[in-house]
Order: structure tokens, then sequence, then C-alpha cells
């Protein structure tokens, strides 16, 4: 009963996060950025208290679920592991306390010194986040359009086509090479990467230790088969010594349905004293509801988001990005040094931008930090979507209305390769299309009356949005551009 519990649970919530990353409608994030925001780590670096507080109390209750129900890494490992049929595949080993340590320990000086990357390619939230938008995102758009052309050919609009915006070169190969690296670990060993690896899963160990409920042995009833160290996915189980090593199990419930003797069970050392006490049998069921309703109501943790945004302008071809002095950050990250302290490159905020504005960073000093870039659209000021799905604070949630007052750059004006000075025609798309009204159109030379028009920036009203940048049609470098601001300002 516990296993189809955990299963079905796991299940559901694995589903439903990995289709927020999926889609591209923008309406799965009112429903579900929740999920995002009870994750462990970005709830750490959110200062998400009451998030870490209820992660905590589930782990001291009911030992490490969250690795096996509700981090989508961890479920994606039992999924791939499923794919190995090979029976009683599994066998007891000793924990890799010195590289688990290491790997906690490598985490936790890269929070502190700021180096995201790091702590980027540690993260169980975010490898899976990597995986799900590099890898999953373009196959499940491309069945959309695949869709979208045959509801054409009937006459129906069921269906459209969305843009595939090529993925960057070196974020792919990362997400590739953790999707091979997890697969072969789950596939060979089970949990090998959540109990040597994952520092989220050391960090929870050390209260799995106490928790109340565990799976515990009746040495009575064990004849010793070995059928529970053979299924156990973490390698926890030592049917020789009836022991579990509570810190790496992450309550399957493989190895009680395996049993063919009744000597494993999950409950409480109180419950099990009692029970030999008053020779009494134990209705299993109810702690399996219970750890049912523990679960279920986790999701209260997280408020709906409401609001949806539409799509940019018209489609453009492609230009070459400009040479930014200093990154683009989105509206509300307050800071490059805020967003890159706080960003856990889940690249959520990426997959739901509806303009193809965030794209992670290939600048080995920020490796997969989102950032701001108008080659396929701009940043519309009356869409927040990206601060309304970020789980870990490193966009904070702003209204329409305090996005419109924000200055994350300024735009800067290129002469050279400006369309009405280097093919003699008039232009002003970017004065036309500037929502803060910044730029002016005026004459390059007012003494002649013939002169052409070209744009003046007014950088106090600009807030760098990047609608000049994206309909400039000057190829293949736009004449006019955003520059980063380190710090945001307010106008």
């Amino acid at each position: 009963m516990l296993r189809k519990i955990r299963t079905i649970l796991a299940g559901v919530f694995f589903v439903l996060i990995t289709l927020l990353f999926l889609d591209f409608t923008g309406t799965m994030h009112h429903w579900l950025s929740w999920m995002a925001k009870i994750q462990f780590l970005p709830a750490v670096l959110a200062l998400n208290v009451g998030v870490v507080v209820v992660l905590v109390l589930l782990t001291l209750l009911f030992g490490r679920i969250y690795c096996s129900v509700i981090c989508p890494l961890g479920v994606f490992q039992d999924v791939i592991a499923r794919l190995n049929r090979k029976k009683n595949k599994y066998s007891f080993s000793k924990a890799l306390s010195w590289l688990r340590y290491t790997m906690l320990g490598v985490m936790v000086v890269a929070l502190v010194a700021g180096i995201g990357s790091v702590f980027q390619l540690l993260a169980p939230y975010s490898a899976y986040g990597r995986i799900a938008t590099m890898l999953f995102q373009p196959v499940w758009k491309a069945g959309n359009n695949i869709l979208a052309s045959i509801a054409e050919h009937v006459d129906s609009y069921a269906f459209y086509h969305v843009e595939q915006v090529a993925a960057v070169g070196a974020v792919m190969a990362i997400a590739v090479i953790t999707f091979i690296v997890v697969s072969v670990l789950a596939l060979r060993n089970g949990r090998t990467y959540c109990n040597t690896i994952c520092p989220v899963g050391t960090v929870l160990s050390f209260f799995a230790r106490f928790s109340f409920l565990k799976i515990r042995f009746d040495e009575e009833k064990c004849k010793n088969c070995s059928l529970c160290s053979k299924n156990c996915k973490a390698a926890c189980i030592d049917y020789k010594t009836h022991t579990v090593d509570y810190s790496r199990c992450v309550v399957c419930g493989n190895c009680i349905s395996k049993c063919k003797f009744g000597a494993l069970r999950y409950d409480s050392r109180l419950q099990r004293q009692k029970e030999k006490s008053e020779n009494l049998s134990v209705d299993t069921s109810k702690r399996s509801f219970l750890l049912a309703s523990a679960m279920v109501t986790t999701a209260a943790l997280a408020q709906k988001k409401e609001k949806l945004m539409d799509g940019g302008l018209a489609e453009l071809e492609d230009k070459v990005a400009p040479e930014r002095q200093t990154a683009l950050t989105p509206p509300g990250s307050l800071s490059f040094q805020h967003f890159a302290q706080h960003c856990t490159g889940c690249q959520l905020c990426v997959s739901e931008c509806p303009n193809h504005v965030l794209r992670p960073s290939v600048n080995l000093m920020h490796l997969m930090l989102p950032e701001m870039s108008y080659e396929h659209g701009y940043c519309r000021p009356e869409c927040n979507r990206c601060s309304e799905v970020c789980p870990a604070g490193a966009i904070r949630l702003i209204g329409h209305d305090e996005k419109s007052s924000i200055q994350l750059g300024h735009a800067v004006w290129i002469k050279k390769n400006c369309v009405p000075i280097t093919d003699g025609v008039e232009c002003g798309n970017c004065a036309r299309h500037c929502p803060s009204g910044a730029i002016d159109m005026v004459p390059l030379d007012e003494n002649d009356e013939e002169s052409p028009m070209i744009p003046v920036v007014n950088e106090a009203a600009c807030i760098g949005c990047g609608a000049c940048e994206y309909v400039c049609p000057s190829r293949p470098f736009s004449a006019i551009y955003v520059e980063g601001h380190e710090v945001h300002r307010k106008i």
C-alpha cells in the first residue's frame, strides 16, 4: 500500500512539474508555479522559511519522502531505473560519506562565493530543469507544430505553430551530459546520484536519521532471503544485520512490497513496542493514508498566480546579438549580483518567457545564468511572467506598473549601422515602437531640410525593454541596442 501511494503521488508531481517546464502557452504557471517554489534549494535561496520548515518537518516525520515524491530529478531516476527490467539487481553497499560531504561542502562554498555555475550543476531541481527545457521542450514543441500542420489541412485552429529558438550550444551540452550521467547511474545502481552527489539529499539525510516513521525489521519473521536488499534502489538495507541506513532511505516502499514474510513494516518505534506488548496487529493503510495526506497538503504552501501575456511583435530575420559590456538581467532581479547569488539556473524563466527574451548565458563566469537578449522579441512592459514563476527569489515578484518604472539598461545608438544613413531611406521604427517614449527622431543636420532623420535617446526615460533593438531593420547588427546596468534604477 505504501509503495502504491508513493508511486501515485510521485507520478502526479513529476508529470505536473514537467508540464510546467514544457508549457509554451503561458497557462500552466497560473496553476503550477507553486510546485517550483516548494523545491528545497530554491526555497532556501528565496528565504522561504515556511516551505523549508515544512519540508524539514515532513522529513522528521516520514523520512526522505521529498526525494521520492517532490524532487523531479529523484522521480526521474525512478522512471529510468524501471527501464532496466532485470529483477533483484541491487545490493547493500556502505555509504560513501566522504563523497557526500565533499559535494555538500563544494555546494556551500559555491553559494557563499557566488559561483553560481557550480551549485547550478549540483542542484537536483536545476539539473532536471535544464533537461526538461533543453531536451524535452523542443520535442514537445515539434510535436505541437506537427499537429498544427495537420489541423491546417482540415481547417482546424485547435493547434498553432510555435517558434523553435535554437538552443545555446554549451548549455545544451551540459543538459545532455547531465541526462546521460543521471540515466546511466539510475539504470545501473538506482539512487546513486541521490546518495553520493546530490547536496539536497545529504542535507535531508541529517534529519531522516531521526524520522518518527521508519522502515523496520521484524527479526522474528525475517528469513534472510535478501529480497529487500536486492530491490532497494538506495542500497541502504543490510538483510544480514537487519539494519536500514535511514540517511539514504527514500521510503520508496519497494522492500515492503517484495518481502514475502511480512518482516518489514513502516511504523514508529513506539508503535512497534506497543504492538509487542499488546500483541495487536496494525492497519498499515492508516499510515499510508497519513503519508498521502501530508504530501497533498504540501500544495498549500504557495499561492497561484494570475494574469496572462500574449506574444511579441511580428517575427523578424535573425540578427547577431551585440556585445554588451554589462549583461541584462530581468526586471525584478534588482542587480546582477543579486540575480547571480540567488538564481539556481533551473531555466524555468527561460521556458516561460513568451517572447524568447531570456536565454542561458555561455559566459564561463556565469554559465547557465539566464540573461536577456532581443533577437527574437523584446521585454514587454506588461509582462511579469518570469517574476511569477521564479522559485528562488532571484527575480522578485513585480506588478505591471512597477515594471514600467524599472530601468534595467538604456539604449545606445550606433550611427554607422543606421539605415537612414547607410541606405538613405526613412525609418523611425525605434521611435514608433518605444513604449516609454524615450526616443525622438531629429534631423542629422539641422541646417539641411533634406537631412535624414536619426534617433536620439533620452536615457533618463529609457527602461531598457529592447523594443528598439528588436524592430531595428539593420542587419546583421542593430543600429540601436540596450546596454545593461549593474544595479537596476527607478525612473
